[in-house]
């Protein structure tokens, strides 16, 4: 979001303002209480093969995520961030956009393995889609993935984006990804929009 809005705002393209929460921010968030080693604990001992298992402890942790209230800085960081986005007000609906990150993982991409939630309005209800973002990390396919490319599940870090809803009567919007997200491929761009 940060690079285009650098490199596209200047040549015209309008690009839907808005912020994000960072991968420390999450960790932070994971570590209180210590709820990064719960999870870890948890799923070193699982068999992503046993596929009622995997969902089994999967909404476990997804659960234990979305019943962990945020840090009071962090709560206050993103009511902070809204009211810089132009134009928003309570009612504003906005879209909550998920970002996992690793270091230094060229071979694995994280695309389209967690959520996005669209029109969220109210400060409430955009909390709870960013720590429903932050639990889509721990979704079936996404531990399946980990383990399968032998990523530990502490090396990925989550960013949530929140933007200025895009309603498709007035633009379009969509997702362009630099490879092609199945097979890792990278000389192409690959666009989805509406």
């Amino acid at each position: 979001h940060g690079e285009m809005l650098r490199h596209l705002s200047p040549l015209g393209v309008n690009v839907p303002p808005g912020f994000a929460t960072t991968a420390s921010a999450y960790r932070d968030f994971l570590s209180q209480s210590g709820l990064d080693d719960k999870i870890t604990k948890l799923l070193d001992s699982l068999d992503v093969e046993d596929m009622n298992r995997l969902a089994e402890v999967g909404a476990g942790i997804r659960q234990w995520i979305m019943e962990t209230p945020f840090q009071p800085a962090l709560e206050q960081q993103i009511e902070e961030a809204l009211l810089t986005i132009p134009g928003f007000g309570a009612d504003s609906p906005v879209a909550v956009r998920s970002s996992a990150i690793a270091e230094d993982l060229p071979e694995a991409s994280f695309a389209g393995q967690q959520e996005t939630y669209l029109n969220i309005a109210g400060l409430e209800n955009i909390k709870v889609a960013i720590k429903q973002v932050f639990a889509s990390l721990f979704n079936d396919r996404a531990i399946a993935y980990r383990v399968h490319r032998s990523i530990p599940h502490r090396d990925v870090a989550l960013s949530a984006g929140i933007q200025r809803m895009i309603r498709s009567e007035t633009g379009s919007s969509g997702v362009m990804f630099t490879l092609d997200t199945d097979s890792g491929f990278r000389d192409l761009i690959f666009i989805n929009a509406v």
